[in-house]
């Protein structure tokens, strides 16, 4: 169900690049309309994240799961069938909202609902939904525009989303609200839909417009600056609907935060500019094949998160994915525009890092909490990483139609950018972790999945550095107990 549910969207994110001709011709909608069509699907994508936590804690959740089911169909549906731009951006928005709903309602279930022996299998399949989903996207779109056809694969995700509501309904059983006593916070909401509207709507209009325009630059980064209320205010509030406060004070999340943001807003601008450049060169069908390696990396790190999730080693995995994604950025810096081999090794390269960073960072990151909390966690993770993955990347698109008076010159230059991203981010990453004294541990699932603890020690933030503070009056139910054997006191 999360497969059916999750593909055909997150696909289509990477998929309409190459048709995007095709539809503005056939529905006679200019490049900037169809630009604002997308963006505004990501913000509604970015909006569910926060929806689906505020519903699933008052109302019926698996109720709440089959509309969310019916309206994807409702969504798919406008957008094959569009007759005008209007009917495209309004199916577009539908079916971006009912994916992260269902991302939400459907996944935190997903990974604690079947045991500690089940997980590997789960942690391989969600990362398959999220990034192999997106890496089959250039393949798909480009044999569709290679036949001159974009609504045979908009029909087939309309499909898809009929199948993921009957396997709803098939496999209904009633679900009560997780937390009635939760705060429904209104302010929220209403920061998230007014943040994510805004910026993604600025970023969209860098289609026709200089980035320091009043209607660029305003929405975009005072929706970022909405967006970042919005966390001061969960982090600060003594009954937040997010709760942000232990995990932005710990040391493994906010390491695992700092490397998924930095490679899903690294690695989409690198896979679309690259892509462009060989689409105009070779055809989006070529283009396509040429890209097909990127899904083998993802389904790669699929398996190599399935295999460590379990072990220490998952805390190692994300800092070894961004050595992959860096590697991956390198090699298409070697030939711009690339050429086959370029392509097939760098997008390659590009799958694996992005596969192993993003999930096992995000995992790491959710099992230093306690498991009622992974939903509400998880949806303020998933608003963070959307922002990063598809507002950074129409803005790296300006920058490079922007500067060095070409595209391939200015597709060189963020390529640097990304890389420079990388780096950076892993190096901070690492920073955190040895300045916070956290340690590699196997995770102790049995225990996290009953809800008892978490499945990681966390320490607090740069907890080396923190002398003479008294940590040992932590109370046995805290969300980062620190133990020390043979101690019930740590300094």
């Amino acid at each position: 169900m999360a497969l059916l549910a999750l593909v055909p969207y997150l696909a289509l994110s990477s998929a309409l690049a190459p048709l995007s001709p095709l539809i503005s011709r056939d529905l006679d909608m200019s490049a900037q309309t169809l630009s604002l069509g997308l963006g505004l699907g990501n913000a509604g994508y970015a909006l569910g994240t926060v929806l689906a936590v505020v519903f699933a804690q008052h109302l019926p959740q698996r109720v709440m799961l089959v509309s969310y089911a019916a309206l994807s169909v409702v969504g798919s549906v406008l957008l094959a069938a569009a007759q005008d731009p209007a009917m495209f951006i309004a199916g577009h928005v539908l079916q971006g909202l009912t994916t992260s709903l269902l991302l939400i309602a459907a996944v935190p279930p997903l990974a604690l609902g079947f045991g500690a022996e089940k997980l590997r299998y789960t942690s391989v399949t969600m990362s398959i939904c999220i990034f192999g989903a997106v890496a089959l996207g250039p393949t798909v779109g480009g044999i569709q525009a290679d036949a001159d056809q974009w609504r045979p694969l908009l029909w087939v995700v309309a499909g898809i989303a009929v199948m993921a509501l009957v396997l709803t309904v098939l496999t209904y059983d009633h679900t009560p609200p997780a937390d009635p006593s939760a705060p429904k916070d209104p302010l929220a909401l209403t920061l998230a839909a007014v943040g994510s509207i805004a910026a993604f709507f600025g970023a969209s209009e860098l289609t026709s417009h200089a980035f320091w325009s009043i209607r660029t630059a305003l929405p975009l980064f005072g929706g970022l600056a909405v967006i970042v209320l919005l966390i001061v205010i969960q982090v600060r509030s003594a009954n937040p609907l997010l709760p942000l406060g232990p995990l932005l004070s710990s040391t493994i999340p906010i390491s695992g935060l700092t490397i998924a943001l930095c490679a899903a807003a690294a690695s989409v601008p690198v896979g679309d500019l690259t892509l462009t450049l060989v689409t105009a060169e070779r055809g989006a069908l070529r283009a396509g094949l040429l890209y097909l390696p990127e899904l083998a990396g993802a389904l790669l790190a699929a398996v190599c998160l399935g295999i460590v999730i379990e072990r220490k080693w998952l805390l190692v995995l994300p800092p070894v994915g961004m050595g992959f994604l860096a590697a991956g950025i390198v090699v298409f810096m070697l030939q711009v525009p690339a050429g086959p081999t370029v392509a097939l090794i760098g997008s390659g390269l590009t799958g694996i890092g992005l596969g192993a960073t993003v999930a096992p960072a995000l995992f790491g990151a959710g099992f230093t909490q306690r498991a009622p909390t992974l939903q509400r966690v998880f949806a303020m993770v998933e608003l963070l990483r959307a922002v990063a993955a598809f507002l950074i990347a129409p803005v790296f698109v300006y920058v490079a139609h922007s500067i060095g008076g070409s595209s391939v010159e200015g597709t060189r230059a963020v390529l640097w950018i990304s890389l420079a991203i990388v780096v950076v981010g892993t190096a901070f990453a690492v920073a955190v972790f040895v300045a916070g004294g956290a340690r590699l541990q196997t995770p102790r699932m049995t225990t996290f999945l009953d809800g008892d603890a978490p499945a990681l020690e966390s320490p607090p933030l740069f907890a080396r550095f923190r002398r003479g503070e008294v940590v040992d009056d932590l109370l046995p139910d805290d969300p980062h107990p620190l133990a020390v054997e043979g101690s019930g006191r740590t300094r």
